[in-house]
Formats: C-alpha cells, structure tokens, sequence
C-alpha cells in the first residue's frame, strides 16, 4: 500500500464562499501535487455511505445535510507521508483549536464547517479515494 497519497474534500461552505481557490494555494504551497481532482455534488445515499461509520452518532444528520448542500471538491494529493503531512497543514478538526496558519484556522467556521476534509489513516486514505475516483490506481 503506497503511503505518498491522501484524501481531501473542499467541504460545501468553503466552495460556496469562493475559498476554494485559495484552499488549492495553500495545498499547493505546502508540497502537495494534485494527482486528481473534480468538482461533484454528494447525493444523501453517496454521503450515507461515505459517512456510514459515523452513523448513528449525534452529528449524523446535521452532516448528511450539510455534505449534500452544495459542490465539493474532491482530490487525490500525493507527498511523502502525505496522510500525516496533510493533517499537519489542514489542523484540528475545531477551527477555534486549530494552530495558526493551518487551512482549518484560516478558513474554516466551526466543527462541521472547517472547510476541508483528510484521511486520517492510510488505509481510509485508500478506501476514500476510491469511493470518488473509481479504479484509483495511485494515480
């Protein structure tokens, strides 16, 4: 299993508020090359399964919906160690925790709406990207 690859998302809130540009700066900025990306629109049965193991959780819902409210952009980054890397440049999950400078920091409003997404392992990194880019190959 190659560990140079991750998974992201440009949540809803942060394309629908033109950040999107400036997320891909950022990730550009910090090493990443964009293997893959494109620009879809979750349906509640794409967001359910991709969300499966959270459900039955409080947030459940509130996260279908929101997932589903607008375009996201998803994308396949490669670097070195790049799961790890990612997580360091994107920040904690909460904004209000995130350190200074991180994406999540700079962009993002609250725990639901921190603007991107990350694979936090390398196995989720595997099964994420091939849920969005069918046949995922390591591009």
């Amino acid at each position: 299993m190659c560990t140079d690859f991750t998974f992201s998302i440009i949540k809803p809130n942060a394309v629908r508020t033109g950040k999107t540009g400036p997320i891909l700066a950022r990730i550009n900025e910090g090493g990443f090359e964009i293997s893959a990306m494109r620009m879809t629109r979750m349906t509640n049965p794409q967001a359910e399964s991709f969300y499966s193991v959270h459900r039955g959780k409080p947030f459940y819902e509130g996260l279908i919906e929101f997932m589903t409210s607008g375009p996201v952009v998803v994308m396949i980054l490669k670097h070195e160690n790049a799961v790890n890397e990612f997580r360091k440049l994107i920040g904690k999950t909460d904004p209000e925790q995130a350190e200074s400078g991180t994406i999540r920091k700079i962009f993002g409003v609250s725990v639901q709406m921190n603007a991107v997404h990350g694979s936090d392992s390398v196995e989720n990194a595997e099964r994420e990207a091939n849920f969005f880019f069918a046949g995922f190959d390591r591009y």
